[in-house]
């Protein structure tokens, strides 16, 4: 492993996150989940201020998002700033029918920066949320991870396959569609084919519609209960 990457390694492991399954490649460039750096955001305690809103528009937002994480002795604090940017069609891309969300966007991109910051990996790897920025070679290249881990498919490909099934699990209209739909063989080859995180994203995304169209059902009053 060289010598940038143990050192993402070894950070990781301080906060309870294994190298493989969290980072990976996308054109040479060390990718970590957004999911992975909330749980670590959790499991070190950092607070996050009021965001400020720079820029408001239909398709663009700004966020300023401050971060802070206790030191190690009592009363000491670090504290990190950083902005989120999202822009329809420039630096996020919407496909399909997916709706844009461009303030929660540029809030997970502010957030996983400063995270990134307050932990000290920020240039060494970055949140799969500036994937959009990737297929556009903006950030710094980096080195190929581990040359023994196995990368999952490319990320272009990954994210199109989400957004199509999440527009899928929208459109289903019954709790018997969505079920239907991510039992379909199709999809659970799609499923398989994804990384862990991407995989559990879109599963838990299923679960939200169930939920939101009445699933599980109420259970029916047994005999000889009395109404209210």
């Amino acid at each position: 492993m060289r010598t940038a990457d143990k050192q993402i390694a070894d950070i990781l492991v301080r906060y309870g996150e294994p190298f493989a399954g969290n980072v990976w490649r996308v054109q040479g460039t060390a990718v970590i989940y957004h999911k992975t750096l909330e749980r670590i955001a959790a499991h070190t305690q950092i607070r996050f201020d009021p965001p400020t809103l720079l820029r408001s528009e239909r398709d663009e937002a700004v966020i300023l998002v401050t971060g802070r994480m206790p030191g190690e002795k009592a009363g000491e604090e670090r504290v990190e700033w950083s902005i989120g940017e999202a822009l329809v069609n420039v630096n996020y891309r919407v496909s399909g029918r997916q709706a844009a969300y461009v303030y929660a966007m540029a809030e997970k991109r502010a957030k996983d920066r400063v995270i990134l910051k307050l932990i000290e990996l920020h240039g060494l790897v970055y949140s799969e949320e500036e994937a959009d920025e990737f297929r556009q070679n903006q950030p710094m290249a980096i080195r190929a991870v581990d040359e023994d881990f196995d990368a999952p498919p490319a990320f272009d490909e990954v994210t199109e396959q989400e957004a199509d099934l999440k527009r899928l699990i929208d459109e289903a209209a019954s709790i018997n569609a969505v079920t239907d739909l991510m039992l379909d063989e199709r999809t659970q080859a799609i499923l398989n084919s994804m990384p862990n995180g991407t995989r559990e994203e879109v599963r838990d995304y299923a679960k939200a519609r169930l939920r939101a169209l009445g699933w599980p059902p109420a259970k029916k009053a047994g005999r000889g209960s009395r109404a209210a």
